[in-house]
């Protein structure tokens, strides 16, 4: 097949969706299909080679917010416009303190969700006459919601299905301020109707938007995430436990997922005394606005006399982030959101560790389907403490569950096996939406040709 996968680039931040869309982009090249992988806003920040390499930057980050706060801008010369894309630039720029929390970008959010009725229209008629010259697709792929807005005139201009992933959108969405809160959902929900497929990683969050867009029952498929494998799949788990016992936490270093919730454990694990010097290893993302919250946690554990026994691991590269997997007993990141999937999960588990994660979101279904971890209430630091605990207090168990989830991770959660769904899906869309275009030309046809009664009068 010959497919667009459309990306919002995260600047110098990690993201989850770009790992995915990066992985399922070069596992369907490997499969031999063309795919194009188009990036918008910035670059992206992967640690595993770019499949968006030599494609230009639309919806440029500086002009998409200059478009927003500027009516005047809104009508720059073509000249500054294009200017204002280079990749040298918006990777400068995505180094720098993003404003990207929510509660700044409702107007922005809500322009963006109009597509050709909002301040970046400009923006989308540029990557639809790109694509037009560049790409013949048989599907376009929207990697996330919210950008559902370029989904009406890239179907139209360009008369391809367009199909849209939902990846955990709920928790942006409801942090906006109130004022444009409901507007967004509301358009969200419009766009999504119009939509010719609609697909979600875990049952949990097909089912949780079918139900908050009030779509019919059905309309959102799933297909799981999986992660590139490469470094993970030859290698075989410790046969030792580590001594002392790792406990370990890779994702944004921030509130949202819980960090300060995984430290309150660990020191109550450490005043316990039950397992023997516990250690704590604290990887992933960490920006500018990151260390803000990090800061004070690091003094925490100092105060607690445990420092010495914690190491703090940011922004690691592909290597240093398996290495750092491998070097755990237990993982955890009792995420505070009901996540929509949890890629970090599935990484520690294709290292052979097992996990301990809230009983919320998807977290349950990936447990289940792998064998490969505990489950405990949300936001519950002692009964995180108890999970952990008791999966420390018994290495040799630990380690086979580890072993258990890794097999089922290179089974289940690899990019081939995400590749393999996304082509399936987007097979299907094609199908149907050819079949439809075949029954309305039929009815067309038949609504031209004369009545038998008025036939027979002549």
């Amino acid at each position: 097949m010959n497919l667009v996968q459309i990306t919002a680039g995260a600047g110098g931040m990690f993201c989850g969706i770009c790992f995915r869309d990066n992985a399922v982009v070069a596992a369907l090249r490997k499969m031999g299909h063309d795919v194009l992988m188009v990036p918008l806003y910035l670059p992206l920040t992967l640690d595993e080679e770019d499949q968006s390499a030599g494609v230009p930057i639309f919806f440029s980050g500086i002009n998409v917010y200059l478009e927003q706060k500027s009516a005047l801008f809104r009508h720059a010369p073509n000249w500054l416009h294009q200017m204002l894309t280079a990749r040298g630039l918006l990777s400068w720029v995505g180094t720098k303190a993003a404003k990207t929390q929510p509660r700044d970008l409702g107007d922005l959010t809500l322009s963006m969700l109009r597509g050709e009725e909002g301040n970046q229209a400009r923006d989308l008629y540029d990557l639809i006459e790109w694509l037009r010259t560049h790409a013949k697709p048989d599907a376009i792929m929207l990697s996330n919601a919210l950008l559902i807005g370029l989904a009406r005139q890239l179907k139209a201009e360009l008369n391809v299905p367009v199909i849209c992933m939902f990846q955990g959108e709920d928790g942006y969405l409801d942090s906006l301020p109130e004022a444009y809160r409901a507007d967004c959902w509301k358009v969200l929900a419009e766009r999504a109707g119009e939509l010719d497929g609609l697909c979600a990683p875990s049952g949990y969050f097909a089912e949780f938007m079918t139900r908050r867009l009030s779509l019919p029952t059905g309309r959102v498929k799933m297909v799981p995430n999986g992660i590139n494998l490469t470094g993970y799949a030859g290698h075989q788990p410790a046969i030792a436990a580590p001594n002392p016992p790792v406990l370990g936490y890779f994702a944004r270093m921030c509130h949202d997922k819980g960090l300060d919730v995984l430290i309150d454990a660990y020191l109550l694990l450490r005043k316990r005394a039950r397992v023997k010097n516990a250690r704590l290893k604290i990887g992933g993302g960490c920006g500018p606005t990151d260390e803000v919250f990090v800061a004070p946690l690091r003094r925490r554990l100092e105060e607690a006399g445990v420092g010495g026994d914690v190491e703090f691991h940011p922004n690691l590269d592909r290597a240093g982030k398996i290495d750092f997997l491998r070097s755990l007993s237990v993982f955890s990141v009792p995420s505070r959101s009901r996540e929509a999937f949890g890629l970090y999960v599935v990484e520690a588990m294709a290292a052979g560790v097992p996990v301990v994660q809230p009983r919320a979101g998807a977290f349950p279904e990936i447990v289940e389907a792998t064998g490969g971890g505990a489950l405990c209430e949300p936001e519950n630091r002692e009964a995180l403490a108890d999970c952990i605990e008791k999966l420390l207090l018994e290495p040799e168990r630990a380690r086979k569950m580890g072993a258990l989830a890794r097999e089922a991770v290179l089974e289940k959660f690899s990019a081939e096996a995400m590749a393999r769904g996304t082509l399936e899906f987007c097979q299907t869309v094609v199908t149907d939406r050819s079949i439809k275009a075949q029954h309305s030309t039929l009815r067309e046809a038949s609504s031209l040709q004369p009545s038998r009664s008025a036939t027979s009068l002549r």
